[in-house]
């Protein structure tokens, strides 16, 4: 009961980011990464087994399917950090500004 009820009161003091309230900025971001990540993990593997050429004793479409989603995922890690760190602090200019922050709902 104790935590249900510090729930409440971070509720009610408006904590910042709260897990279960998030603007259209964030909702988007997560749909583009989700669509580059699915395109990337089932379409660079279905189109890469066209590729014939070898790199080493391997085709290249071994490496792009074993080593370029990797990356690709890596890649896309580091763009959600940099975009939500970019949002917090708009959030927070605009809260310290006097301005109405961006709804969330």
């Amino acid at each position: 009961m104790l935590a249900r009820d510090s729930l409440l009161f971070d509720e009610q003091q408006g904590a910042p980011f709260a897990p279960d309230l998030h603007d259209a900025r964030h909702l988007w971001l997560k749909a583009v990464l989700l669509l580059v990540w699915a395109l990337v993990s089932f379409g660079t593997s279905f189109f890469a087994r066209d590729l014939q050429f070898q790199v080493g004793h391997w085709p290249l479409s071994y490496w792009i399917a074993s080593q370029g989603a990797v990356l690709a995922f890596l890649l896309i890690a580091c763009v959600y950090c940099l975009a939500m760190n970019r949002f917090e602090r708009e959030d927070e200019a605009s809260g310290a500004s006097g301005q109405e922050p961006p709804s969330h709902g």
